[in-house]
């Protein structure tokens, strides 16, 4: 199998890699600088090239307050770019993986959104993720994956670390780690995701929109507490509200997702609080304790 990562020099980008390399497939990892999605001739080119059987779309623009002031950045890079590469890899046979968000949803409900559940985007990086998913499913071959909150190991080039890192950081120093304690979330870990990626193309599962995060609604200062026990650290931390923070563009509240899909598809997401022990696993404080442990 070949294919081709676009947005390349990400953290969703960086586990792809590397399990589609650890299957056998020969891998065209490309970052914004080697392509840029919103010159549609290299896009072309690019795909060309690649002879992908498979395109793997991990670019976005992830500004979210930034897309309030600059709409045309964040359609560019969501919304048209994807339509640009839905239309290439259409036509030169190849099928077409997309990764959009839960800010899709307006965050109103209390139960996991499911995939039928209407869309009500509440700002400019929202609607641009939207429409992206509009233009990536017009490709027959699409499959539209919407993640969120991720965590994982880097690139070996370095690639944005996420959230959780931030909140380690944290938890290691000893300092107040701020965190939302009434935004409702599903984790996503990227080697989980990077492995139902795989088993979707390499299956033939029937294309479309699918949710892939980890199992069980939680919340940041949930996953903070859990980490802080893995590690065997105390955790300081500064609650915050959606209401206590000034942020350019609403969050949802509530925006966990539902893997029923996915899981009728033949493919299970493990719970949040394994997929974080596995993240975890080979920490330094980790390896320690557990080597104190043998002792």
């Amino acid at each position: 199998m070949r294919v081709l990562v676009t947005g390349a020099g990400g953290l969703l980008a960086a586990a792809i890699i590397r399990e589609f390399e650890a299957a056998g497939a020969t891998v065209v990892a490309l970052d914004r600088r080697a392509l840029d999605l919103t010159e549609a001739d290299r896009v072309q080119r690019a795909v060309a090239e690649a002879g992908a059987d498979v395109v793997i779309n991990c670019a976005a623009y992830n500004d979210v307050d930034g897309a309030e002031a600059n709409a045309p950045g964040a359609l560019a890079v969501n919304a048209f770019a994807v339509r640009t590469l839905a239309r290439v890899a259409r036509d030169s046979g190849s099928s077409l993986v997309h990764y959009s968000t839960d800010f899709v949803f307006d965050g109103n409900q209390s139960r996991p959104y499911v995939e039928d559940d209407r869309p009500n985007p509440s700002g400019t990086y929202a609607a641009s993720k939207l429409l992206g998913e509009w233009f990536a499913l017009e490709h027959p071959g699409a499959y539209v994956l919407r993640v969120e909150s991720l965590f994982g190991e880097p690139g070996p080039a370095g690639s944005r670390s996420g959230s959780l890192r931030g909140i380690l950081k944290k938890i290691e120093t000893g300092d107040p780690a701020p965190v939302f304690v009434d935004r409702t979330i599903t984790p996503g870990y990227t080697a989980d995701i990077a492995r139902a990626t795989r088993r979707l193309v390499k299956e033939r599962a029937a294309p479309g929109l699918y949710h892939c995060v980890n199992s069980g609604p939680t919340t940041w200062a949930d996953v903070a507490a859990e980490a802080a026990r893995l590690l065997g650290l105390p955790l300081r931390m500064t609650p915050m509200t959606l209401e206590s923070v000034q942020l350019r563009a609403r969050r949802p509240r509530y925006s966990a997702l539902s893997n029923a899909k996915l899981a009728a598809a033949g493919i299970d997401m493990p719970t949040w609080q394994d997929a974080l022990g596995r993240h975890l696993a080979h920490h330094p404080r980790a390896l320690s304790r557990g080597q104190a442990g043998r002792g």
